[in-house]
């Protein structure tokens, strides 16, 4: 994959937020010191991670964060997105933990920006019902107060899409469940905590509050009416069902009498203005009509009942995960929502943009990450107003099912030692920040 060689990567405008993400579960370790999540409990269950691992060790990131902070003020980040664990903040001395990471990024210079749910639900509970949402509330309330007055940028929510589809629809993460659309509740309950969560935020004086929600260009797999409603189909379940309640305050036609509870006014506190937009991409999605059997893909095994089937985008280069590479659905996906949304759309921040490649020399992840960039610039030149770009991940984690199989990282993690080595990556794109300022 080649880069745009010689070409110094276009100039953002003053004040771009630029960034480095990464999430409690897949790098804290020291889960003896938290109660158990949903993934504790997914990950001890034989044949639910590929590899067998777990988190237990992760990055140890819990006891290494200063090593990482330090990390972080090499790379010259502005922003450092992590997350926030709830299992973590329910247990003794908990956000202590927080307190010393956002003091340690503070004297840094690197601003902290933590997502309050990132997957890792307290094993105690379950998105199927309501009453997680008020208690998603309660949790916020806690962490803003704690952590408020060092902390001004809040998210709210990571990808409640595949939280919904991965582990309630299909199973292939935790807390495993195999619903189909019957997990519709659990992506109207986590919208609900979304709203309520950036109520809570207000109260304690937060104004700079956004979610992180997964989105990307569906594209049809062909022109044939069947392949173009199957597409239809696939982009109102995994992009307007979890944008258009928070952008409109409504869901599409059709969704809001699947759900549970009295949906007009939940979506009134769902669409609370927020005072901008999370986008995570990886990569466009082609979507034909049903094929009538299971269909492996991605690492999923997609059932035959869905009215739809993924297909194989051709002629693209593709990442170590198989994902891929595809710079102009970044440009695609922004332009479009700025022609669906108008002015309902907030400013836009790139919250998670990555890619999976091995090896330190990662010269792949260079280009991918300079392709994607260039993109971005397209989408602002294009009149999107995109604040902020976060890239997908620090360093090497655990990465959810595949467990330690796949490397997204700036920064290479040796899981025996946990000896931290910067990548080509890191110093790239240290070198393009150098250069923005």
């Amino acid at each position: 994959m080649a880069t745009d060689a010689g070409n110094p990567i276009p100039r953002f405008p003053a004040g771009f937020l630029w960034g480095v993400s990464t999430s409690a579960h897949q790098i804290e370790g020291a889960a003896d010191e938290r109660e158990a999540s949903v993934w504790d409990v997914f990950t001890a269950e034989p044949g639910r991670v590929k590899d067998g691992s777990t988190a237990a060790v992760a990055c140890d990131h819990y006891h290494r964060y200063r090593e990482d902070v330090a990390l972080l003020a090499g790379l010259g980040v502005d922003a450092y997105r992590f997350s926030v664990s709830w299992p973590r903040v329910n247990s003794p001395g908990g956000l202590d933990f927080y307190d010393r990471l956002v003091d340690e990024l503070c004297a840094a210079g690197v601003r902290p920006v933590p997502t309050l749910f990132h997957w890792d639900l307290p094993a105690s509970l379950d998105w199927l019902e309501r009453d997680t949402a008020a208690r998603f509330a309660d949790h916020v309330s806690v962490v803003a107060e704690r952590l408020g007055d060092r902390v001004t940028k809040w998210i709210t929510l990571n990808e409640p899409a595949e939280h919904t589809l991965l582990g309630h629809a299909l199973g292939a993460h935790a807390p495993g469940r195999q619903l189909l659309f019957d997990a519709l509740p659990v992506a109207h309950h986590q919208l609900l905590a979304h709203g309520l969560a950036v109520q809570a935020l207000r109260a304690t004086g937060a104004t700079d509050i956004g979610i992180a929600n997964s989105h990307g260009p569906t594209w049809p797999a062909s022109a044939e009416p069947a392949d173009q409603e199957a597409a239809g189909f696939y982009d109102l379940l995994l992009n307007r069902l979890f944008a258009e309640p928070i952008l409109l305050g409504a869901y599409p036609e059709g969704i809001g009498e699947l759900m549970p509870g009295d949906v007009s006014a939940d979506l009134k506190v769902i669409s609370e203005p927020i005072d901008w937009y999370g986008v995570n991409y990886y990569a466009p999605t082609r979507v034909g009509a049903p094929q009538g059997t299971e269909i492996e893909f991605g690492g999923l095994t997609m059932p035959a009942e869905l009215p739809f089937s993924v297909r194989e985008i051709e002629d693209r280069p593709v990442t170590d995960f198989g994902w891929p590479v595809v710079p102009e659905g970044l440009t695609e996906l922004l332009t479009t929502f700025r022609d669906r949304y108008g002015d309902r759309l907030p400013p836009v921040v790139i919250t998670e943009n990555g890619c999976s490649y091995e090896g330190v020399d990662d010269q792949d992840r260079i280009a991918y990450l300079d392709g994607h960039v260039r993109a971005l610039h397209a989408a602002l030149e294009s009149g999107v107003d995109v604040r902020g770009y976060f890239v997908w991940s620090l360093m090497d984690n655990f990465e959810w099912a595949e467990g330690y199989a796949r490397r997204f990282g700036l920064v290479h993690v040796d899981y025996e030692t946990q000896r931290r080595t910067p990548k080509a990556s890191y110093h790239w794109f240290r070198d393009v920040l150098r250069a923005q300022r």
